[in-house]
Order: structure tokens, then sequence, then C-alpha cells
């Protein structure tokens, strides 16, 4: 009996570390924005080579990647590439908080594909959840949306629906190792990011440790996180709560350089963690 309860106990610990998972990744992706602008060098050069750095974490934490070469995993591979290159090319070409919201569109995209490539169908109480969020982000950015950066914005949009068939393939191998994808992914981009490598010098050595910490945790630990989870929960959960990233964002800018949000960021924030939080409970509970 004893050994019996230990199990029981052990239950609710297990089926809520993937969603705790989730929420680490979120933390570390959203450092992202405060660890490159601190970073002076050619961005298609600081995607490269973080993801350089991110796959050698990866294939040090795996050690012997099991390559299938099968179209979910290269698939992955290829939206992973393209999500995070289009993400720091859209950011040149149009304001953050345009990026933000429109590469968040990507909930969206996977409850529209989501039925028909993984056979996960999306309730009434999801569609609610995504335009809660998207509502609670607008509020967050209100001040800092723009109209201006047409091509931005397309590659910004393009940036989340690369994201979403990211999450989509990595979901299609629950039963394999969808981490071979972000490996593969990775090495995709810093060969794309290759050729900017020699455009500028190499940044002073606070850029470098940047770098180091943007490849090894912002990228790296943080999407092995997200491969292990997405095995364990369904895909359109997993965008929903990686969408606290923009709204964690801002806490390290507060922490590090004490700068408070205003009023509206923190109505925004309030929504999309009530919402996330909520969705979140409610799911697992059922």
């Amino acid at each position: 009996m004893p050994v019996h309860s230990g199990t029981m106990k052990d239950r609710p610990l297990k089926s809520s570390l993937p969603y705790l998972m989730l929420v680490v990744t979120a933390l570390l992706w959203s450092t992202g924005g405060f660890l490159v602008k601190g970073i002076h060098w050619h961005p298609v050069a600081i995607a490269g080579m973080r993801s350089l750095i991110a796959a050698t974490v990866i294939l040090i934490v795996i050690r012997k990647p099991e390559l299938t070469w099968s179209l979910p995993q290269l698939g992955g591979a290829v939206c992973y590439a393209g999500a995070v290159i289009l993400y720091v090319i859209a950011n040149k070409l149009t304001t953050a908080a345009n990026v933000v919201l429109l590469m968040y569109t990507a909930p969206i995209y996977v409850i529209i594909f989501g039925p028909w490539f993984l056979k996960e169908k999306a309730s009434g109480k999801d569609w609610l959840a995504v335009g809660i969020v998207m509502v609670g982000i607008s509020i967050f950015f209100i001040e800092r949306l723009s109209p201006e950066g047409f091509w931005g914005n397309v590659l910004a949009v393009l940036s989340g629906l690369s994201f979403a068939w990211m999450t989509l393939f990595l979901r299609k191998q629950k039963r394999g190792s969808p981490v071979e994808s972000v490996f593969l992914g990775n090495l995709l981009a810093a060969v794309i990011g290759l050729p900017f490598f020699f455009k500028e010098e190499l940044p002073e050595i606070n850029g470098i440790l940047m770098l180091v910490a943007l490849g090894t945790f912002q990228l790296g630990i943080s999407y092995v996180l997200y491969a292990k989870a997405i095995q364990k929960v369904r895909a359109f959960q997993a965008v929903l709560i990686t969408m606290l990233e923009p709204i964690l964002n801002p806490l390290w800018v507060f922490l590090l350089q004490g700068e408070v949000p205003g009023k509206w960021a923190l109505a925004g924030g309030a929504i999309v963690m009530v919402t996330v939080v909520f969705h979140g409970l409610t799911t697992g509970r059922k």
C-alpha cells in the first residue's frame, strides 16, 4: 500500500512537469531581447552564431543524435531555421512590438492545421484563449505598435507561421526524438549566418559572453526543454504557454535596469498570464 500511495502522489508532479518545462522555456526565450541589444554585430551573424553554439549544447545533451531524415524531422529543422532567421530580419525592418505581436499569431495556425496534420482537435475554449491572449499582447504593446515597416511585418507573420509548423512537426515526432529537428535546424541557421560572420569585426568580450549565453540558455537548453515537453503536451498548449515570453521580457529589464513597465504593459501582461494559467489548469484537470 505505501508504494502504491507514493506512486499516486507522484502522478500530479509528472503530469505537470511538461507544463513547467514550457514555462521555463518561455522564461529563457525572454532573455533574447535584452541580450541581443547588448551585442554590436550583424543581426544575421548573431542569429547564426547563437545557433552554432546552441547546436553544440544540444549535441552535448543528446550525445548521439537519432537522424532518421524523415519528413517530420527535416520539416521541423527547416521551419526552425526559418523562424529564428526571419525573426531577426523582421526586427531590422519593423518595430520589435510589431514582430512579437505578429509572430505570436502562431497558435492560430496550430489550431487551423493541427486537426488535419496531428488529429488534435481544437475546442471553443482554445479559440477563446487565443483571442484573449492576442488582445492582451496588443494592450501590452499598445504604445509601441506601428503601421510602418510593411515588409518587416510580412516577415514577422512568416516567422510565426514557421514557428507554428515547427511545433507541428516536433509534435508529429512525439513517439520519437524531436530534439534532433532542433539540432539540425540550428546547424542550418548557422550555415546561413556563416557569410555574415566576416562582414564586421567580432564583438567585444562582453558581446561574446552574451552570445554564449544566447546560444547556451536562450536557444540551446530552452529548445531541449521545448522538444521534450511537446512529446507530452498538445501542440496548441505548447505555443499558448510560450506566449508568456514577450510578457516576461520586461522582467529582465526591470531586474537589471530598474525600468518599471507602464500601466498598459501591466494590464496586458496580467490578461495574458491569467488566461494562460487558467487554460493550463482547466486543461490539466480535464
